[in-house]
């Protein structure tokens, strides 16, 4: 395992994971879009899409949001950790603004020869808009399955 593993024995309720702090650039949007194959211009990357469908401006498509999300998450642990992200998306979320992404551990527990942990997970504005929030189930490895 690499050093900077996260061991399910060293995680207890109520750790904080993060925070990430992200902006997603209108370039960053277009590139996502890009290689999701999304066709543009769309509300993701138009200012006037997005007015059509009833939106102050282009948004980050809630599969990038996701990424940004899972990311926080799998740079605590490893990306083979997360095994469920559920998320409900409270707003849109808006291009060039300061996004911040946090984790706190709700559970831990053994379960089916797994050493399982829930975070509530939530990805807020720099005045405290809350855009994304959710809940996670990681599978962390434990240091007794290391020294056996």
């Amino acid at each position: 395992m690499a050093e900077n593993t996260v061991y399910f024995e060293d995680v207890d309720l109520g750790d904080e994971i993060g925070p990430l702090e992200r902006v997603a650039r209108d370039q960053d949007v277009i590139d996502f879009c890009q290689l999701w194959g999304n066709p543009m211009p769309n509300r993701f990357t138009d200012q006037e899409k997005a007015e059509k469908t009833r939106l102050p401006g282009p948004i980050l498509p809630g599969i990038m949001s996701m990424a940004l999300m899972a990311q926080l998450l799998t740079d605590w642990a490893s990306p083979e950790s997360l095994k469920d992200l559920d998320l409900v998306f409270r707003q849109p979320v808006p291009h060039n603004k300061p996004l911040r992404i946090s984790a706190t551990v709700t559970d831990t527990r053994q379960e089916d020869g797994e050493n399982l942990v829930t975070c509530d997970i939530l990805m807020t504005g720099a005045e405290g808009e809350r855009y994304v929030g959710g809940t996670a189930l990681l599978s962390l490895p434990s240091r007794q399955a290391e020294s056996g």
